[in-house]
């Protein structure tokens, strides 16, 4: 019998995203709805399965776990990069690591980061929440157009980012730490100095990789920086940003609001202190959470399980 666990489904969809059947009538799939939350209990959960299929970052997969999963062949990380997989204690182990491919052309995140930028300028998640409770209009928003846009980071989202910002007839301004004024230039946006950026900026959203560079990158001196009236969103990762240092300046109201998608810990813990901010709106990292993403990372999946029990692994992670 080859049990294969899928970690993470929180919709307990997997399983019907794909058509595991082909694997083999030997196989006995196992879908995992809730997050596991430690070492030790993801690995008493999983010590029995032979496959492991993660989503993305959302449980990291680091040499202590893989260690203790006697089983452990084969780990499929859905999407193509997953900097929480220790691809390199895998191959130590002798565990084959590979990964799936996206499924959406254009990156929905770049969805998720536009309705919490122009919902909070609007007011848009405070007036629901008004109107469920029997009130009406409430308060004025403050309309972007016109605006200074500052985007941390100018890859392939930052550049969607700066496109989106341009139709509302907003300056897209830009910094990161290997930016220069010419690829500012040529991705839609001008370069400024990060403290310039956190100055001037009426939104700023943050599109960077999560690394020991990055890491804590944004703190308490950016958001001094910043504008009363400015909204703060991030996308990205939560640890790119003080968390602690992002608490103090929402409470404080010297900032106006943020939009988070991403969080230190995941699933936000219950009683943390972003659900009952009033100018914060959350949601649970749904960046790539689509259904082209998810039909494309389980079909991708069932595709390297194959793969490899005929002897012939693909796009195995090599790093």
């Amino acid at each position: 019998m080859l049990r294969i666990a899928i970690c993470d489904d929180y919709q307990n969809i997997a399983r019907s995203l794909a058509d595991w059947s082909s694997v083999g009538p030997d196989a006995e799939v196992v879908s995992f709805t809730r997050n596991l939350g430690d070492v030790d209990e993801a690995a008493e959960a999983l010590k029995d399965f032979d496959v492991i299929s993660i989503m993305r970052e959302r449980m990291p997969f680091g040499r202590a776990l893989i260690e203790k999963l006697p089983r452990l062949k084969l780990v499929i990380s859905t999407g193509p990069r997953n900097r929480s997989l220790d691809a390199a204690a895998c191959r130590e182990r002798g565990v084959v690591a590979c990964s799936t491919r996206q499924g959406e052309k254009v990156p929905p995140t770049l969805e998720i980061a536009t309705t919490l930028l122009f919902g909070l300028s609007r007011n848009v998640f405070a007036e629901d929440r008004a109107m469920r409770a029997g009130r009406w209009q409430e308060g004025l928003g403050r309309s972007l157009s016109g605006g200074t846009l500052g985007l941390l980071g100018l890859g392939n989202l930052g550049r969607g980012m700066a496109r989106i910002a341009k139709a509302f007839e907003m300056e897209v301004i830009a910094w990161s730490q290997n930016l220069t004024p010419e690829k500012a230039a040529a991705g839609g946006a001008t370069w400024v100095s990060k403290e310039e950026l956190f100055e001037r900026s009426d939104a700023i959203s943050v599109h960077l990789v999560l690394g020991e560079r990055t890491r804590g990158l944004v703190g308490a001196a950016d958001f001094a920086r910043m504008k009363s009236t400015a909204i703060f969103v991030n996308t990205s990762r939560g640890p790119i940003v003080d968390e602690a240092a992002l608490i103090d300046v929402l409470k404080s109201g010297r900032i106006r609001g943020a939009g988070l998608d991403v969080y230190d810990i995941e699933p936000l813990p219950a009683h943390h202190p972003f659900r009952t901010m009033e100018n914060v709106v959350l949601s649970p990292h749904l960046g790539y959470a689509t259904q082209a993403n998810f039909r494309a990372y389980y079909a991708d999946t069932v595709e390297c399980i194959i793969a490899w029990r005929n002897g012939a692994p693909v796009r195995v992670v090599q790093d």
